[in-house]
């Protein structure tokens, strides 16, 4: 069993950031590919961004590029989305989540998950 936390979520103007984080706990950390998913009201779950074990090989969504960073502290046992340039339609529930996955952007291939984390982002 893993479990994961997320924190760092919040209120922002567009423009600006913040940094999320999860901790994880159960099992090596670093063997797991970690991964960021977020759901807006009304909508599915979503990709945002993965970081392979070793944190040399990271996924983005397209929307995302340029503005968000994945990165671990394996050390740590955390893995954090730092959120930059941040839009109105960034707004949504982030999760973590962890797995031994092939495909870092498909939700499906993450065996756990943490509790979400909201971000609202104004204009």
């Amino acid at each position: 069993q893993v479990q994961l936390v997320e924190s760092g979520g919040g209120l922002a103007q567009a423009g600006g950031s913040l940094r999320l984080s999860c901790a994880a706990s159960g099992r090596t950390f670093s063997s797991d590919t970690m991964g960021w998913f977020r759901q807006a009201p009304g909508k599915e779950r979503r990709f945002v961004a993965a970081i392979s074990r070793s944190g040399g090989s990271t996924y983005y969504a397209d929307s995302v590029k340029g503005r968000f960073t994945i990165s671990r502290d394996n050390a740590k046992n955390t893995v954090y989305l730092q959120m930059n340039s941040l839009k109105p339609e960034d707004t949504a529930v982030y999760y973590c989540a962890a797995g031994r996955v092939g495909r870092p952007s498909s939700a499906w291939d993450y065996d756990y998950w943490g509790q979400g984390t909201q971000v609202t982002v104004s204009p």
